[in-house]
Parts: structure tokens; C-alpha cells; sequence
């Protein structure tokens, strides 16, 4: 492991959508500063917890499907009879659809408003008052900068983190008197999985590649680059420190100066 302050010892965080993507590379980052945490997903992956505990992390991997009530209420229990009481919540779980407003199907709409907002709200429901009876906490909420700008044929996913910040913003009032923070990181698109599924489907519709999808969203980039989950990381990492308790409310841009 990198020789990083352990400022989490003793802490624990739970991390939705844990197995891949910037979800994980939070989960990487926090074990690294000395959390025990719990990786939850629909498809779990066992080689994520073996690789968290070769290096001498103490990790929890389960299923998670922040849709269901049920789902949620078993994880929670399971980590917490398992690692301890939760400190940290990381609402990464995610996912889009390309699909413009007319001719939208209700069940597609449904479910990425069920997975984008419900299921945080679900999990906020769950963690956040143990968070308020210990008197600190960090929950962290992955957006995007699609809640401010807007992402063309992706209504529901814009929608999801709009309503996203809001939430965000009445979780930080509720928790301020108890130490507990709620803040939003919304990035711009990240080089993960997720993006490159997406432009294999733009890249279909258009008849091109994969490859000069994304080598045409770099061009268009003024840092001329795709930020990294890692960077993502970093900044989740420091929102836990104790130093960061003022820090709450906030929709925090990760946007390698883009404006999408």
C-alpha cells in the first residue's frame, strides 16, 4: 500500500456501485487511508475484495440492488454486524439510458430515477441516523455535470441528478447539528466502463467507433483529456477528514473546465 496518512482508522464506509468504476476507486482510496468498507453492487466481484485484502484491508463485499428496500435493509445489517457502524456512505451506484423525451418508455425512466435518486435516498434513510446518534458522518453523492447543463436524449438521467442536489442539500441541514456532512461530486465524464458503453452505443447510431467517439470528446475538451476515476477518489478521500466538517451542501464540479 502507499504510505498515506491513515486518518479513517476505525472508521467504516459503505461504497454503492463498489465493484467498478469510480465507485471503486473511491472504495481503493478509503481503505488506503485506513477505513474498513463494504462494496455493494448487483454483480458482485469477488477478485475486488481478494485484491482490497492482499493488501491488508478489511473489506465487505455483498449484493446491492439500491432499488429494492428489502436489499438495502439486508446490507446495511449484514455490514453492520460484519464491520461495525457505518461512518461513511458513498452513493456511486448509476445508471443512463440514450433515449430522447418522446418516445421515452416509462419502465426505462423508472428505473434510472430508481436507481439515480431513490436508491441514495434509500441508503441516506438507512445510515444516516446511526451517523446522527455518534455525532459524525460523510455521505458523499456521486452526480454529474449533467444536473446543471444537460446531457442531449438523456432526460432521465439529468433529471436524476438534479434531483440528486436537492436531496443532497436537505440530508446536509438535517445532519449539520450532528457532524454529518452531504455533499455532491459531480463530474464530467469519466474514463470508466460506463462511458465507454455509452459511446459504443453513440458510436453504433452514427456508424463510426468506439475510439473516435471518445477521441472526439477529448478534442473537445479544454484540458484535451478524460479525467480519471482516481481524481474523483482523491477528492471523496479528503471530504472524509476530519478537517473538511465544514464542507457540506456543496456540488463540487469536477469538470476539467468543460461546461458538459
Amino acid at each position: 500500500m502507499q504510505n498515506l496518512e491513515r486518518y479513517l482508522e476505525g472508521r467504516v464506509a459503505i461504497i454503492t456501485g463498489g465493484f467498478s468504476g469510480i465507485g471503486l476507486s473511491i472504495g481503493e482510496a478509503l481503505t488506503l487511508r485506513g477505513a474498513a468498507v463494504a462494496l455493494g453492487g448487483r454483480t458482485v466481484r469477488d477478485n475486488a475484495a481478494d485484491a482490497f485484502r492482499s493488501k491488508g484491508a478489511s473489506v465487505f463485499c455483498g449484493h446491492l440492488d439500491v432499488r429494492d428496500i428489502s436489499s438495502v435493509q439486508q446490507f446495511v445489517n449484514s455490514v453492520r454486524s460484519t464491520l461495525g457502524p457505518i461512518d461513511i456512505l458513498v452513493n456511486s451506484a448509476g445508471i443512463g439510458i440514450s433515449q430522447a423525451v418522446c418516445g421515452h418508455p416509462e419502465d426505462a425512466w423508472n428505473d434510472v430515477i430508481d436507481t439515480n435518486l431513490s436508491g441514495p435516498f434509500r441508503m441516506t434513510r438507512a445510515c444516516l441516523p446511526g451517523m446522527i446518534e455518534r455525532q459524525w458522518g460523510r455521505i458523499i453523492h456521486i452526480g454529474s455535470t449533467a444536473a446543471r447543463t444537460a446531457v442531449a436524449d438523456h432526460p432521465a438521467y439529468c433529471a436524476s441528478k438534479s434531483g440528486l442536489l436537492g436531496l443532497s442539500r436537505a440530508v446536509s441541514l438535517e445532519g449539520a447539528p450532528h457532524g454529518v456532512t452531504s455533499v455532491v461530486l459531480s463530474p464530467t465524464w469519466v474514463e470508466t466502463e460506463m462511458l465507454r458503453t455509452s459511446f459504443h452505443h453513440h458510436a453504433t447510431a452514427k456508424g463510426s467507433t468506439t475510439e473516435q467517439e471518445i477521441d472526439e470528446l477529448v478534442a473537445s475538451s479544454p484540458q484535451q483529456r478524460l479525467v480519471q476515476p482516481e481524481e474523483i477518489a482523491a477528492m471523496a478521500a479528503f471530504l472524509c477528514r476530519d478537517e473538511a466538517r465544514g464542507i457540506t451542501m456543496e456540488d463540487i464540479q469536477i469538470n476539467a473546465g468543460a461546461l458538459w
